[in-house]
């Protein structure tokens, strides 16, 4: 789950230099694609017959990925966060596919069953980003539509700035857009003094993966703590360790969750355990460095903002829910922003009808590729 600086807002700058920067940049993001093909193979059919859901392991990037293909139509690319896998769209992907579009969702670098290398710094956003783009090509697809929650929703907004022909629209999910500004994200946060407050400081530190063990526990409790279930002010609060996300949960399960995603959930973890996923956080400062020639850039494409209203992390990123016209500021074709009052963090499992809703209806909006 990521943090979000929200410098002052200055209007985005288009010099000459600044354009021959980015094409550096994006030069070399291209350069990690070469030799991208897919060895893409049926591992069975979920779903329903009329809609089967198709799975794939692609080489991309020097690794593997597992890919989940649902349906036909224009191109729907989702996106996952921390901790998590693929199957966290499955709902999504159903709606999607039955509305006549062609869902697609892959394991995150680092999760599941997906390409997961050691280095914090090969989870940068131009690592991430190429994945997003690697997987489409692969899949033969021109352009999509990207879906991102959590970490997901932050590299799709990468991927919106640094491909804006082949990402013809985005969704965030639970993470605003913020530019790129003059410190990165960690060094703001130690600037407010929070440095010995923010949960994610600590997960930033080497061995701190051993936390998450066992996966049976910390997968529960962050499902838990991070939702609308728990009472008000027990809930899961980024800037106060007395309300860690990592507390012993007092339920199995939620009461919106589903056991055999729970349960997929952790066992993937048990599997994988949960380095690749804290590199994201670790590689944050990397990605920072990385994305200078995006200094201060807005996203252009049609956009979407979903939030649960009860979500302590989008509280962190603006106690005051933000109106249309500030979102603007940084995305000027932002159709709507969404809260969803009575939802935590999990926007996917706590609310998939209303999600489903207002995702698909951007969707039409949006209109064929």
């Amino acid at each position: 789950m990521p943090v979000r600086d929200y410098p002052p807002l200055p209007v985005p700058r288009d010099s000459a230099v600044e354009s021959d920067s980015r094409r550096r940049f994006l030069n070399a993001v291209t350069l990690l694609g070469l030799g991208v093909h897919a060895t893409a193979s049926a591992e069975g059919a979920g779903g329903s017959s009329q809609f089967p859901l198709r799975r794939h392991s692609l080489r991309v990037n020097g690794g593997r990925f597992s890919v989940l293909d649902h349906g036909n139509g224009p191109a729907v690319l989702f996106c996952h966060g921390f901790p998590d896998t693929a199957l966290t769209w499955r709902q999504q992907m159903r709606a999607v596919a039955e509305a006549g579009y062609r869902a697609v969702a892959l394991d995150m670098r680092g999760f599941g069953r997906s390409y997961s290398p050691s280095q914090a710094s090969l989870y940068s956003s131009r690592h991430i980003v190429a994945d997003f783009v690697g997987v489409l090509d692969a899949l033969k697809i021109r352009s999509a539509v990207i879906v991102g929650h959590d970490w997901g929703a932050d590299h799709a907004q990468r991927a919106a700035l640094m491909y804006p022909k082949r990402f013809r629209g985005l969704v965030s999910i639970s993470i605003p857009y913020s530019p790129r500004g003059d410190i990165d994200a960690w060094e703001a946060i130690r600037r407010r003094g929070l440095g010995d407050r923010y949960y994610a400081l600590d997960w930033l530190k080497p061995g701190a993966e051993a936390a998450f063990k066992p996966a049976a526990s910390s997968i529960r409790s962050i499902l838990y703590w991070a939702s609308a279930s728990p009472p008000s002010g027990q809930r899961w609060d980024p800037i106060n360790p007395d309300l860690s996300i990592l507390r012993p949960a007092p339920v199995a399960l939620p009461t919106w969750a589903n056991n055999d995603y729970v349960i997929h959930t952790i066992r993937n973890f048990e599997q994988t355990g949960f380095v690749g996923g804290l590199n994201y956080y670790r590689a944050l400062p990397i990605s920072f460095a990385e994305l200078s020639a995006f200094k201060d850039a807005p996203i252009t494409q049609p956009s979407l903002y979903v939030w649960g209203g009860e979500d302590g992390l989008c509280r962190f990123f603006h106690p005051k829910p933000p109106e249309l016209a500030e979102l603007r500021r940084t995305q000027p074709n932002l159709i709507a922003q969404v809260r969803l009052d009575g939802v935590g963090h999990w926007v996917q499992h706590e609310a998939p009808e209303r999600l489903n809703a207002a995702l698909l209806g951007f969707l039409k909006q949006l209109g064929s590729a």
